[in-house]
């Protein structure tokens, strides 16, 4: 993920800024605690495509 392309991305939920997991290919808001897919190098940043994240990973 390119780091200018990730500065311009919030959350749709919370407007908070994501952080990326290139081990799991998922941008993460700790704010509304959701981990958004990133499939074939492009992010889905649909709250209904999204997963909860548990307490640990919001840490």
């Amino acid at each position: 993920m390119d780091k200018k392309h990730l500065e311009l991305l919030v959350c749709p939920l919370s407007k908070a800024p994501l952080e990326y997991r290139a081990d799991t290919q998922e941008l993460i808001c700790k704010t509304s605690k959701l981990a958004y897919p990133i499939r074939d190098g492009i992010p889905v940043m649909m709250v209904s495509e999204a997963r909860e994240l548990s307490a640990e990973e919001c840490r």
